[in-house]
């Protein structure tokens, strides 16, 4: 515990040139107060004890203008700026390093059931007022534009700014919104995967059938 209070407090120095003291962060910054509630309502939801988990989110809400659902998980050192605004939904997955200023909205569309929230991976940062919506992953170290609303998967290394949001950086390079053919397409990746699964199985199926042959 002391820890992980020592690296919220050091993930605010190292993001925010504002910050003069450890003991200004741990009193007066909303975003590591709503990180540190979210962490025992996280500890009370997964220990059955809900109602008491969605009252400490409920009171952390009205005390930081930031609203995360007690279900929700958060990994180490996420840094909230300012932080009025925000809303982390339940089925939200957070990585390590992950940056979000005041406005975001990591939620669901209301068409989907079990999974509804984002993944955000690792080193990610999201732009002031920013939108994602659904139950995609937003890859490691990807920056989300102030303002983006980011409707689809976002791959890794990647920069996505606009509404409906689009990748227009991939490793540090400009992508050009007109070339199709370069932007990465993590279903044809998913797909690809898929295919070389099958194969395998049917390669192990055939094998086992001429096994079974040679035993009759």
């Amino acid at each position: 515990m002391i820890k992980r209070f020592k690296q919220d407090i050091q993930a605010v120095k190292d993001r925010d040139p504002a910050a003069k003291s450890g003991l200004e962060i741990a009193l007066l910054y909303p975003g590591f107060k709503a990180v540190r509630m979210h962490r025992r309502a996280y500890w009370l939801w997964n220990h059955g004890l809900k109602l008491w988990a969605r009252a400490v989110s409920q009171r952390a809400a009205q005390k930081t203008g930031i609203e995360i659902h007690p279900a929700a998980k958060i990994g180490e050192r996420l840094f909230i700026d300012h932080g009025t605004g925000v809303v982390i939904g339940e089925t939200t997955e957070i990585g390590d390093d992950v940056t979000l200023y005041q406005g975001v909205t990591l939620g669901g569309t209301g068409k989907d059931v079990g999974k509804r929230h984002p993944t955000i991976g690792n080193n990610v940062m999201i732009g002031a007022g920013a939108k994602v919506l659904g139950p995609f992953t937003v890859g490691d170290n990807s920056n989300i534009a102030a303002g983006a609303v980011v409707l689809e998967e976002i791959p890794p290394n990647c920069t996505a700014v606009g509404v409906p949001a689009r990748v227009v950086r991939y490793n540090g390079e400009r992508v050009d919104i007109l070339d199709h053919v370069h932007i990465p397409d993590p279903v044809s990746q998913e797909l690809c995967k898929l295919n070389v699964r099958i194969e395998h199985l049917e390669k192990e199926l055939a094998q086992y059938k001429e096994k079974e042959n040679e035993s009759l």
